[in-house]
């Protein structure tokens, strides 16, 4: 969005040493130059302070907080009671234990049980996204005509969902799903975006047309990328799956 040079690393649920300079146990954390910042809204809020002259994240808008606790409050909740066992699945053989064990004392029961009659539950979870799915009619991006941190904090959650599982949360016809598309295309034109190889880039294109007449399909992750670091710069952001 910023238009900065990213670079991606592995990092597990059990590497809690790797990210132990940040003085918590959490991701997402940033280091920039000499500074070291976690949790994604104080990210959020230290590029835009450090980087004023890049594209704005949008964080004055008045509707980001609330975006970002419904986010965090009910999107998050639900998504895991439905997807928890193909996070697990897909965890490296080292996390799996720390998954079950934390996630099993979180919700009373065993794995298994959580996503019992998921599909029966799943209309209720769309029912939830009708606000989303509203505003998706009347304008391209929550954030109005072009993306904002309310965008990607919402596109993260289905982007992960869409990276760890094969489940299908959207309908073809739901109006969430170009949404959806629409900052998934904006980020692969990130200036700062950068592939290894064309191979690379050609792989993430194809993800990104697998949006189409079904549903929100499965890309493919290696178990051993759990998580990944962002590096701008000199500087290192790990996101995506949040303890």
């Amino acid at each position: 969005h910023k238009g900065l040079e990213v670079e991606s690393l592995p990092w597990h649920f059990t590497e809690k040493e790797a990210i132990s300079f940040s003085g918590q146990e959490r991701v997402p954390v940033l280091i920039d130059a000499e500074n070291t910042i976690s949790d994604s809204w104080e990210i959020a809020k230290y590029l835009e302070t450090e980087y004023p002259d890049t594209p704005s994240l949008k964080l004055d808008h008045g509707e980001v907080l609330f975006i970002k606790f419904w986010v965090e409050t009910v999107l998050h909740p639900e998504l895991l009671q439905l997807l928890v066992m193909d996070i697990y699945n897909n965890l490296a053989q080292k996390d799996q234990n720390y998954f079950r064990e934390s996630r099993e004392k979180l919700f009373g029961k065993a794995l298994e049980e959580i996503v019992i009659n998921r599909d029966e539950r799943l209309p209720r979870f769309q029912k939830l996204l009708n606000p989303l799915r509203t505003t998706l009619k009347k304008q391209d991006f929550v954030a109005g005509e072009t993306p904002g941190f309310s965008d990607y904090i919402v596109f993260g959650a289905f982007q992960w969902a869409r990276c760890i599982s094969e489940f299908s949360l959207l309908n073809a016809d739901d109006s969430v799903t170009p949404g959806v598309k629409r900052c998934l295309t904006f980020m692969m034109d990130w200036p700062g975006m950068q592939w290894d190889t064309q191979s690379e880039k050609d792989t993430a294109n194809q993800s990104n047309a697998d949006i189409n007449n079904q549903n929100i399909t499965l890309v493919s992750q290696s178990s051993d990328r759990d998580n990944l670091l962002f590096k701008i710069r000199s500087s290192s952001w790990f996101p995506l799956l949040r303890e």
